[in-house]
């Protein structure tokens, strides 16, 4: 419990977290990159979702279900890979890799009941790509997930 404890809780020393970049092969040129994808994703998918009411005009409000939420996602992320494709930057994720994306993004954000958490999703993702605060082995291993995900699919 100890261990578990500080994984989640203690910081990394920057000696430590510099050795995990090295042994991940992590380039701070690709994390930016993979920051700008994941922020374009995110607020396409935010500024274009006509769902989550936020208390306004309940006359004007229409549920959206679950397979217009779906249809939203699909729309958002071939949107942004093609804006990215746009400018000579190419993705190309296997099924496993969408997957990761759109069930994090459909249980986080969609059917996501709590506002105080889906409004908090921006500032996960700010965290999750801020190298330059204090992280710990949970934060550091969560963001290469995210970096070894977009980095098998970016196509040079």
């Amino acid at each position: 419990m100890e261990n578990f404890y500080k994984w989640l809780s203690e910081p990394m020393t920057k000696e430590e977290v510099k050795v995990w970049y090295q042994a991940n092969n992590i380039i701070p040129e690709l994390s930016d990159l993979f920051r700008d994808f994941c922020f374009s994703f995110f607020y396409l998918i935010k500024d274009t979702y006509l769902g989550h009411n936020n208390h306004s005009s309940r006359e004007s409000y229409i549920p959206m279900s679950d397979e217009d939420n779906l249809n939203h996602y699909k729309w958002c992320w071939n949107k942004t890979i093609d804006n990215f494709r746009k400018e000579n930057i190419n993705f190309e994720f296997s099924k496993r890799d969408y997957d990761f994306f759109e069930s994090f993004f459909i249980e986080v954000f969609y059917n996501q009941k709590n506002d105080y958490i889906r409004e908090g999703l921006e500032h996960f993702l700010k965290q999750v790509f801020d190298n330059r605060r204090p992280v710990t082995k949970s934060d550091i291993e969560m963001f290469t997930d995210i970096y070894k995900t977009m980095e098998r699919s970016l196509q040079l």
